[in-house]
């Protein structure tokens, strides 16, 4: 095929959209059923209608081509693991009783049974449930769920593309079951899965499928020899199968590197790859391996992870050049639409003029047909919305909300003194310890307690002007005693306020920030039914005023016991928000934690003796590939320092971390220098624990011994027995009791007895050290 013919050939398609619906319907559905308000069958037919609702919208926008099978009531790599058979064993009566709630168990935990552990999809804030695996694992094959979605997509009349997790990737995001022998890799299952993956694509051929997506986005990833070989190993298999549908592998998120040419060699029809800037480098490395004559390409050209308007003329000019390289070229997102929200037009609060650099789903969706109309007929057939962009682009180039010369002038002028605590670990500990008198094994929590349907109703009633401002403070006042009196009745050693006068740990710093935008129905899933809407950080940050003092200073006021100062870090700023990309992370990374360093330093002068700086998105944001993981720890770490770095000894800072792989940024956790670490150890067994002692971290942590992801209660021989695993790794006297994260999400029930349970496992623990007198 010539590259005019594969210009005239571009079609438009997308890899994934938003599950939740307009008004998060979804998200509703699946709480009342677990609820038991809503039945099995309601909740199956709400999730059909939104399924075909965004069939139908992304055809009547354009598309070309829809996809099935990115829908999922909790978790897609969950779907992989139900699809797959890989149910664990703890599961498996729950499974085999009622398929629907075992999925949730396995999702969620029950009452006696632990759910799978969580972590993140890559870099990105979506949160996945991890696979365990082991040699005993038996896979077998379900494709139901991809069947039934195929059929449903087929009967409206459109042309639909299953999308499934590829294998390698599935195996290589695995874990070895709890009590597997160590040296086991789940990769050393992939002859044993592949068989199950070529029923499950024989299956779908015979329901209608002309081709399916197998996503494998961890072959972005630095990958071993023996990794790409598997890659190889696998595509030549399933390639080269005759019982199958088209094959079409997509990967997202970076460039492919090494992989690039393993899967350009395979015997499959096509590839979706990266375009967007941060991947630009798969261009050439597509034309060194010969392009994909033959075969299928999918040019991922529109930024599926940030909400900016495209460039399309620059786009085009990309696709120009990927013709030629493929017998068709097709555009896309570069990766699937879930992580950005449904539809910019909903948002009646923001400038009109700012509204104009925006895209979410559904004007992401429009970027992509507007590209393959542009590919397919030429430029004079989109001349009005290239005009259009162009007045867009330059809107934003030049607005002063994005150029703020005193911000620039402030961080231009940061030095290394100002990145540094005066006096080094073992002074400020000393000092901390004279000024605080804690216990061994001190107890605390991450920050949050529960938002209680009560507090959401007085939220809502302010905005809606049923109840002042001053009824509204109110309601909060008497939220904060009653957590400080819980947790003092409890036992805790440093308390917190409670949070309740916030809305979500980025988005309240966010609103009292100047550059950053806040949405009203700018909603992404999280994990499960949590969704959040990320702020938009659209300029250069200040401060114009404290944030958190009123109510830390109000919280400190009823109880003679430390209460935390709270705030969200600034590369965690950066991470939970669409952020701009226009100018460096590092030096908006500056820019925040200098409005932080303000806080943190006025927290101080009102009294606050424990400062706690969240950082649970600094392994989320890690490069995907070793190349620039020095460069980003270097700033990521840097803003850290200088948020907290004017502080006096004696002032205690913590920082907190969550759901994610620690073992590679241990070096960078100790970077930080904060006095007290918390983080999630709970689902993984204290494996970062012995992480940090395998370092050498010097200073206080506490993995957490609560599981907050889930509802079921763990016991207090359950708590014991992790903490005591915690102290085989860390000292007694550097070693906290904390949760794995903040409270927000649970009820109050579970809350008082987990945290009752916390507290009593440390003083069963506390009473077996030597010398203990409690």
């Amino acid at each position: 095929m010539t590259a005019k013919s594969a210009a005239a050939a571009a079609r438009a398609t997308v890899y994934g959209y938003p599950r939740q619906g307009p008004d998060r319907e979804l998200k509703k559905a699946v709480e009342g059923y677990w609820k038991g308000r809503v039945s099995a069958e309601a909740l199956r037919r709400t999730a059909a209608g939104l399924r075909e609702a965004n069939w139908r919208r992304l055809a009547d926008a354009g598309l070309h081509e829809v996809p099935t099978g990115d829908f999922s009531y909790y978790d897609h790599v969950l779907d992989t693991s139900v699809m797959v058979g890989a149910v664990p064993e703890r599961h498996r009566a729950a499974v085999e009783a009622d398929a629907l709630d075992g999925y949730f168990a396995m999702a969620r935990g029950t009452r006696d049974v632990a759910p799978l552990e969580m972590t993140k999809w890559f870099d990105t804030n979506y949160h996945y449930l991890v696979p365990e695996l082991g040699p005993e694992t038996v896979f077998s094959a379900d494709s139901a769920k991809q069947r039934a979605e195929l059929t449903e997509a087929l009967a409206l009349g459109l042309t639909a593309r299953p999308v499934l997790v590829g294998p390698v990737t599935y195996l290589l995001l695995a874990k070895p079951a709890p009590g597997v022998a160590d040296g086991f890799r789940p990769l050393s299952l992939l002859e044993r899965l592949l068989p199950v993956y070529a029923e499950v694509l024989a299956d779908l051929r015979a329901a209608g499928a002309e081709w399916v997506q197998l996503d494998e986005p961890a072959l972005v990833q630095d990958r071993t020899p023996r990794e790409l070989e598997a890659a190889a190993r696998a595509y030549a298999e399933l390639g080269g199968l005759t019982d199958r549908p088209k094959l079409l592998v997509a990967s997202y998120f970076d460039r492919l590197g090494d992989a690039l040419p393993v899967l350009a060699k395979a015997p499959v029809d096509g590839l979706a790859v990266d375009f967007t800037e941060a991947a630009a480098a798969n261009l050439d490395a597509l034309a060194a391996a010969g392009g994909l004559p033959g075969k299928r390409l999918v040019a991922g050209v529109v930024n599926g992870r940030n909400i900016w308007i495209n460039d399309l003329e620059k786009s085009l000019s990309r696709l120009g050049t990927l013709l030629g390289l493929a017998d068709r070229v097709d555009v896309a997102a570069s990766c699937s639409l879930l992580h950005v929200p449904l539809d910019a037009r909903a948002e009646r609060d923001i400038d009109p003029e700012v509204l104009r650099w925006l895209a979410f789903a559904r004007q992401k969706t429009d970027e992509v047909v507007t590209l393959a109309k542009g590919l397919a007929r030429g430029t004079g057939a989109i001349a009005g919305e290239l005009s259009a962009n162009r007045a867009d682009l330059a809107s934003r180039a030049s607005s002063s909300l994005t150029h703020d010369p005193a911000v620039r002038s402030r961080a231009a002028a940061v030095t290394a003194a100002d990145t540094r605590r005066a006096q080094p670990y073992a002074e400020r500990a000393a000092a901390q310890q004279e000024h605080l008198g804690l216990p061994l094994l001190p107890t605390t929590t991450i920050g949050s307690f529960p938002q209680t349907a009560e507090l959401r109703r007085a939220r809502a009633a302010l905005r809606a002007g049923r109840i002042d401002t001053a009824g509204y403070e109110e309601r909060i006042r008497t939220e904060i005693r009653d957590v400080l009196a819980f947790q003092e009745q409890a036992g805790i050693d440093v308390l917190v306020h409670g949070e309740p006068e916030r809305n979500d740990m980025v988005q309240y710093f966010a609103e009292q920030l100047t550059g950053y935008l806040a949405t009203q129905h700018g909603w992404v899933q999280s994990y499960g039914t949590r969704y959040v809407r990320p702020p938009i950080l659209a300029g250069d940050i200040s401060r114009a005023e404290p944030m958190t003092v009123r109510w830390t200073t109000y919280a400190q006021s009823l109880t003679e016991r430390p209460v935390k100062g709270m705030l969200t870090g600034p590369v965690t700023m950066l991470a939970w928000s669409f952020v701009r990309d226009d100018q460096p992370l590092g030096d908006t990374a500056r820019q925040v934690a200098l409005a932080l360093r303000d806080e943190v330093r006025d927290l101080e002068a009102a009294g606050t003796s424990v400062i706690q700086v969240d950082e649970p998105a600094l392994r989320e944001t890690l490069p995907l590939r070793a190349e620039g993981r020095d460069a980003y720890l270097a700033w990521a770490t840097e803003a850290f320092r200088l948020s907290t770095g004017g502080v006096r000894a004696a002032t205690q800072i913590h920082t907190h971390m969550c759901y994610a792989e620690f073992g590679d940024i241990v070096q960078a956790i100790d970077d930080l220098d904060a006095d007290v670490i918390s983080l999630e150890a709970a689902r993984s067994h204290m494996q970062v624990a012995h992480e940090l002692a395998a370092h050498g971290y010097p200073r206080g942590a506490g993995p957490g011994v609560y599981d907050i992801h889930s509802p079921r209660v763990p016991g207090v021989e359950e708590a014991t027995a992790l903490l005591r695993k915690g102290l085989e790794a860390i000292p007694a006297e550097r070693l906290w009791v904390n949760p794995d994260c903040g409270l927000k999400t649970r009820g109050w029930p579970e809350t008082r007895a987990s945290l009752e349970n916390l507290v009593a496992a440390a003083r069963t623990v506390r009473r077996e050290l030597p010398g203990d007198s409690a």
